[in-house]
């Protein structure tokens, strides 16, 4: 045991701990999330239907396991229709109407009637919190608003509740749409984000748009919009002919070049397990390697994290209780230790490991850059230069800024966060780095450069 002296002194010098969640901002230099001042690395899955598909026992088990696999961000559909309801039956709303949100007195799932879907949103939220995860809440799907069922007088009485209720709460980031167009029905998500906004002034807020649109180009200047997302996937590049096909990296290009600054992130990219373009069985599907790419080529581009998703474990799909949306197959309590799942945690920790802050994408130090998979992104910062390639495809390098730093060189699987050292032999500045291995699609390695 220890003398009480030297507890009380080591107490008294450690100062107050770190809150699990302290509250979100958005860094000085517009490009970062930060937690307590210090830069905060977004690992999120998609959960969508967590609320509603699962009990108290099965979001325990769900976020305790992505809590282990790294993850630090969940994010969540509050309403995926005005029909919502718990697990065990319990409605969100009185009717359908958003306006009336059905809030019962009491909230002890033992007593009948007392428990309901605010106070599983509630319970929730505090589970999440102990085990040092956001919440990133959906107000409203987008359909729901599609259908008229949400508009801009209903919305106000209904996202007035949601501040009331939740402005205290640490661990929450909202996301107004939901998987929608901006440029529809634009006037219902403004008024949503600006009453949020002003009730809710502390909590930080996006737009998660439809697929291969970005909330940049309709909300940029939005006053409420405290950081961008895009939705990259689902689509190979033969599916989407007029867009940037698989090339996630351009938003974050786009998003980059915008002023004034914003953070951005890749809130959906193509899910592991699920068909290209989600809805025809008979085509092939996203594989773990393919995640891996979406997180290194939008990270290594300016994006302050990244959201992974799963195609089961998003709608918590059971085999014989639910209608499978886009062909699942796998119960999600399987699909929660899918290979890419795990393998996230690896573009974070060597994110926290370079001290993931004032950074800029530098791909035009790639001599030989191509294009497609042979895409080559980097990523700079205060003492670290990070390349990707996906194919493992031998690049050169422009080092000459680094040169006389005589900085280290790594490669780091993203399959499993080992490093292997390299040596750097630069001519004119120019450095050829050859991965290990043969070239192909999904052998990817990391390139890590360090001057200090």
């Amino acid at each position: 045991m220890r003398p009480f002296f030297l507890t009380t002194l080591i107490l008294l010098f450690a100062g107050p701990a770190l809150a699990a969640t302290p509250p979100l901002s958005v860094s000085a230099d517009g490009r970062s999330l930060e937690a307590a001042g210090r830069p905060f690395f977004w690992l999120g899955d998609t959960g969508w239907l967590m609320l509603s598909r699962l009990d108290r026992a099965e979001t325990e088990h769900y976020l305790r396991t992505r809590q282990q696999q790294g993850y630090n961000v969940i994010q969540v559909m509050v309403l995926h229709t005005v029909g919502m309801t718990t697990k065990g039956g319990v409605p969100a709303l009185i009717d359908g109407d958003p306006a009336r949100p059905n809030n019962s007195p009491g909230d002890d799932p033992a007593v009948a009637g007392e428990y309901d879907y605010w106070d599983h949103l509630d319970w929730t939220l505090g589970v999440a919190e102990e085990l040092g995860i956001y919440l990133a809440l959906v107000p409203a799907w987008g359909d729901i608003a599609m259908a008229g069922d949400l508009d801009t007088e209903n919305v106000v009485p209904y996202v007035t509740f949601l501040a009331e209720r939740y402005r205290d709460r640490p661990n929450i980031v909202w996301l107004n749409g939901g998987d929608t167009f901006a440029v529809e029905r634009t006037a219902v998500w403004s008024v949503l984000g600006r009453t949020l906004k002003r009730l809710d002034p502390e909590h930080l807020m996006t737009f998660h748009p439809r697929g291969r649109t970005d909330s940049s180009w309709t909300f940029h200047h939005a006053e409420w919009l405290d950081f961008n997302m895009y939705q990259s996937g689902h689509r190979s590049y033969g599916q989407d002919l007029d867009g940037f096909g698989e090339d996630n990296w351009r938003y974050a290009e786009d998003d980059w070049a915008r002023l004034p600054a914003k953070p951005f992130i890749d809130g959906e990219p193509s899910y592991e397990n699920i068909p290209y373009d989600l809805h025809y069985a008979d085509v092939p599907r996203w594989t773990a390697a393919d995640v891996r790419r979406y997180a290194w080529w939008s990270v290594l581009s300016g994006a302050f994290g990244h959201t992974y998703g799963e195609n089961s474990v998003m709608q918590m799909y059971v085999p014989g209780a639910h209608n499978p949306a886009f062909h699942a197959e796998i119960p999600w309590r399987d699909a929660l230790r899918a290979d890419g799942a795990g393998q996230m945690r690896h573009v974070k920790s060597l994110m926290d490991g370079v001290a993931f802050g004032t950074r800029e994408p530098a791909a035009h130090l790639v001599v030989d850059n191509g294009t497609g998979y042979e895409r080559i992104p980097v990523l700079r910062g205060d003492g670290f230069l990070v390349a990707y390639a996906y194919t493992g495809r031998g690049f050169s390098l422009d080092v000459s800024s680094v040169a006389d730093a005589d900085p280290t060189a790594h490669w780091y699987s993203p399959r499993d966060g080992s490093f292997t050292a390299v040596d750097i032999g630069a001519d004119d500045g120019i450095a050829a780095f050859d991965p290990p291995g043969d070239a192909a699609a999904g052998n990817d390695w990391v390139l890590v450069l360090r001057t200090r």
